[in-house]
């Protein structure tokens, strides 16, 4: 099979598609045949070797957190899935390797795919999508009626969080710029401000959430747009102080669960959420996906077309 790896750290030089054995089904494991895998800020962190203290496995390294696909065929004792099942799935840091034709994954981390969304709209879920939910749910707490910043709502994570926000009821500020006002209007948001062009922690509004989607800003630039018992919340760990006067920071935490992609399933199957992607690349170009998701400036998501 085709698989994107890396034979080193560094830029773009580094990503090779090579031919590998084909995996197979272990106990307890789901071999899916990728349609599409989803490009995520991590997949170029390990490419440059930011995240080499984590990585458990030597060169050459398999790319890929995510993906959408078939399932090929199972493992002893899975019983949720047969051949054939439509599936996204959510690989840890130490298995890494949806940049592929193949992938397998343990059971408990395979997914039904939403029927009425394609294969690269479904690969983008588990990581963007299941961020945004916890940031706003879990750690931020979010209720009807709520006042919600998004820094940089028209990205990966973002877009996914101005519209799970709305689902909860929220009003929603977009901060992001001018160029990507209609698309993040078009998803819910309410109002938007142009980071570029004002300061929104200094417009005098005061918000219940401030989720920070592309860690621009910390707790202590936006404390004083926070109410009194309002909440920042990252999606990196939070360092320095936590709270202040009934103020807290807080961290995005957790893993992939069935019950929270049930929950996205059924909002994206009601029509309430939708995906979007912004570019797909064939996988002998994911460099080139890499290169643009490290600039930070797409709409939307990038994703892999493996077949």
């Amino acid at each position: 099979m085709k698989a994107v790896v890396i034979n080193k750290f560094g830029g773009n030089d580094a990503v090779e598609v090579k031919d590998m054995p084909n995996p197979v089904a272990g106990p307890g494991e789901v071999l899916i045949k990728v349609r599409a895998a989803s490009v995520n800020p991590i997949d170029w962190k390990i490419r440059r070797g930011l995240l080499e203290s984590a990585l458990k496995k030597k060169f050459p390294l398999p790319l890929g957190r995510e993906c959408s696909g078939e399932v090929a065929e199972t493992g002893q004792s899975v019983t949720r899935f047969k051949k054939g099942d439509h599936v996204i799935a959510v690989l840890n840091i130490i298995s890494l390797g949806s940049f592929a034709e193949y992938v397998a994954v343990p059971g408990q981390s395979v997914y039904p795919k939403p029927k009425n969304i394609s294969f690269e709209e479904a690969a983008t879920l588990p990581i963007a999508g299941l961020t945004a939910l916890r940031a706003l749910r879990d750690a931020g707490g979010i209720k009807n009626g709520m006042k919600v910043a998004i820094i940089g709502a028209a990205g990966g994570v973002g877009h996914f969080a101005v519209q799970i926000a709305k689902v909860f009821g929220a009003e929603v500020t977009a901060v992001n710029k001018s160029v990507h006002a209609e698309f993040v209007k078009s998803l819910g948001a309410d109002r938007v401000s142009d980071y570029t062009e004002e300061d929104f922690t200094r417009s005098g509004e005061k918000y219940d959430i401030i989720f920070d989607a592309v860690t621009k800003r910390n707790f202590a630039e936006c404390k004083d747009a926070l109410t009194g018992n309002g909440v920042y919340v990252s999606t990196l760990p939070v360092t320095g102080p936590i709270q202040e006067q009934g103020k807290q920071a807080r961290a995005v935490s957790g893993r992939p669960t069935q019950e929270d992609m049930q929950w996205m399933k059924e909002r994206i199957e009601e029509g309430r959420i939708k995906i979007a992607v912004k570019k797909v690349f064939p996988l002998d170009r994911a460099g080139d996906a890499l290169a643009e998701s490290e600039t930070g400036q797409a709409s939307g998501k990038l994703v892999l077309k493996a077949a």
